[in-house]
């Protein structure tokens, strides 16, 4: 009788296992703290992470964004976020989440199916501890913290990766001999990564895989055969750059330079140490140092072509600028006042197309059953309203000369002032919204315009404010209809006046002390007072409800791009560096049953 023996085979699936599709999750190992050759002042060196808990700071991991390629000029660059971060001693692993807009989409395919796979992380350095390791100069992060997780087609560190393990699925069948190996298909393709980044040969390669090393050891043998060779520069510059792990990452110290520049218009804003060393510098002190370290002789070159090499060879100098003039922009545009826009709810829009708003009706009323137990189906109404989202920009220049006079003061002049414009540009798109039509506001899908005799909000007759056309207002709010006929609850929150009307609104909406009954303020505390400045007429007012309690004035910026976005490169139709300040923005009134309008007289 011949005896047979059960065979396990294993089908492997090339998919990441640590995916999550559902979530859009994926778990990585950003560092293993492999040795990374790098060139200083002093000549060449060892970087190497420790990844004792610790050494690394993970406050800023937590959170942080999933970079293209360590990019960071603009937000299409992020790609998502990271959701938790952790270190062990011997690698550092996170779980990323990647983000559902659609350009991204194509990339997290790409993830689920093995073809990317490489991350990179862009960090800081707090503290080095300098050692020599046969004869090689080591400089080990002993207190540093990484600031962001990046998707890399090359990564520094060849242990770093997006977590591929193999499934396996083990099917029994019956062979005369069981001769099947675990499969070594993951850490082989790992050693030959390995091999590629240090500069090793195919007979170190054919020697770790012969002798069945696994990853880790591999990896401390690659150290050793890299510390003991005195011979050439493994990574080049070109490659180092573009991964950007290093201290002269572009971006970082792009960012570093800008918050430097900010901090000296905004004395007040706390300087971060990496950007310290930059506190005082001046443009044209940037512009030397980034020549410099693109191997480019700044000596005996004057301010001025300083400037113009900076400008028209890197750009590095052009970022700096515009991250400079984006904090102020921004600073301004969040500090401009609005009236209008407080009575609005803010959202986001995926893309140019219309932004379709659907309102449901009153959900419908209960029912008593009738001796047989049977519940009927109810229906609920729905009613349809639709606006877009535009882009609106400007471009400005500054100019070479206010560069080489380190003239901060046009500089942040001109900055401050495009943000101020920026939020002009939303205040009068919404004022504009509100006043078509002669004032009754913009058409809804019914036909009829926003302020109107059939919807119950709008004054017959102008009048003043007054306790009498207070009442009626708030008294037209509370007993609007729904879109099934039945009154809703409206709660009256805000007066909206001109500036002309800002005093007497201030009387009404005032607290008093009454003597007698007849005395009693009605509306003491009842409203809030809105002012807004851009409204045409001087006699007309409004009562609305909060944005949060019922539809009424929507706004939208396109998702990823809330507020001014700014951007720059060296100028061409001027002698010096452009910025472009660009808007996606779009409004609209979803229903009319939160607002109501007195012409006033």
């Amino acid at each position: 009788m011949n005896d047979t023996i059960t065979l396990l085979t294993r089908r492997a699936d090339l998919a990441p296992a640590s995916a999550d599709r559902d979530a859009r999750t994926v778990e990585v190992i950003w560092s293993t703290g492999a040795p990374v050759r790098r060139r200083d002042m002093a000549g060449q060196y060892i970087e190497r992470l420790s990844l004792a808990p610790e050494a690394v700071d993970l406050t800023r991991l937590q959170g942080a964004s999933v970079l293209d390629a360590h990019r960071q000029s603009a937000v299409r660059d992020v790609l998502g976020s990271v959701q938790s971060a952790a270190v062990d001693g011997q690698r550092g692993t996170a779980v990323i989440r990647f983000s559902a807009r659609p350009e991204v989409e194509p990339l997290w395919q790409d993830i689920l199916s093995g073809i990317l796979r490489h991350v990179s992380v862009g960090y800081s350095v707090e503290e080095w501890a300098e050692t020599s390791e046969n004869g090689a100069r080591v400089l080990t992060a002993v207190r540093w913290t990484p600031h962001e997780i990046s998707l890399v087609p090359t990564p520094a560190d060849p242990g770093a990766h997006i977590r591929m393990e193999t499934i396996m699925t083990d099917t029994p069948s019956t062979v005369a001999e069981d001769n099947t190996a675990r499969t070594r298909a993951t850490i082989n393709t790992e050693i030959r990564s390995m091999a590629r980044i240090a500069g090793l040969d195919q007979s170190w390669i054919d020697g770790q895989i012969d002798a069945d090393t696994d990853a880790d050891t591999a990896r401390r043998a690659a150290f050793e055969a890299l510390a003991s060779r005195s011979a050439p520069t493994i990574r080049s510059e070109q490659v180092r750059v573009e991964i950007g792990e290093s201290q002269d990452d572009p971006a970082l110290r792009a960012r570093q330079m800008g918050e430097a520049l900010y901090a000296r218009i905004n004395p007040r804003h706390d300087l971060s140490e990496p950007a310290r060393r930059y506190a005082y510098a001046t443009p044209v002190d940037m512009a030397k140092e980034l020549l410099s370290l693109r191997g480019e002789s700044t000596m005996a070159l004057s301010p001025a072509t300083l400037v113009t090499r900076a400008l028209h060879t890197t750009s590095d100098f052009p970022i700096i600028l515009g991250n400079t003039v984006g904090r102020v922009l921004r600073d301004a545009y969040q500090a401009a006042p609005s009236g209008i826009r407080r009575l609005g709810r803010q959202t986001t829009a995926r893309d140019f197309r219309s932004v379709n708003k659907i309102m449901l009706g009153e959900a419908p009323l209960l029912e008593k059953l009738n001796e047989h137990g049977e519940i009927k189906a109810g229906t609920m109404a729905e009613a349809r309203e639709a606006y877009k989202i535009e882009t609106w920009a400007k471009k400005i220049g500054i100019t070479r000369q206010v560069l080489v006079n380190d003239d901060l003061g046009a500089f942040s002049d001109l900055a401050r002032r495009m943000g101020q414009g920026a939020a002009e540009t939303e205040a009068r798109i919404l004022v504009t919204l509100l006043e078509a039509n002669s004032g009754n506001g913009p058409t809804l899908s019914d036909t009829k315009a926003l302020f109107h005799a059939d919807h119950g909000n709008k004054a017959g007759s102008g009048a003043v404010i007054s306790d009498a056309t207070l009442s009626a207002a708030r008294l037209a709010l509370r007993t609007q209809k729904g879109i099934d006929g039945r009154i809703i609850r409206v709660t009256p929150k805000n007066l909206l006046v001109p500036p002309a009307l800002e005093t007497v609104a201030e009387k009404w909406l005032a607290t008093i002390a009454p003597a007698t009954a007849a005395d009693v303020n009605p509306f003491s505390g009842a409203m809030s007072l809105v002012v807004e400045p851009r409204l045409s007429s001087a006699t007309r007012w409004y009562v609305t409800a909060d944005p949060g309690e019922i539809d009424g004035l929507e706004f939208a910026y396109l998702s990823g791009n809330e507020g001014p976005q700014v951007e720059s490169r060296s100028g061409w139709d001027v002698d010096g560096v452009e910025i472009r300040v660009i808007l996606d923005f779009g409004a609209g009134f979803i229903d009319h049953r939160g607002w109501f309008q007195n012409a006033g007289v």
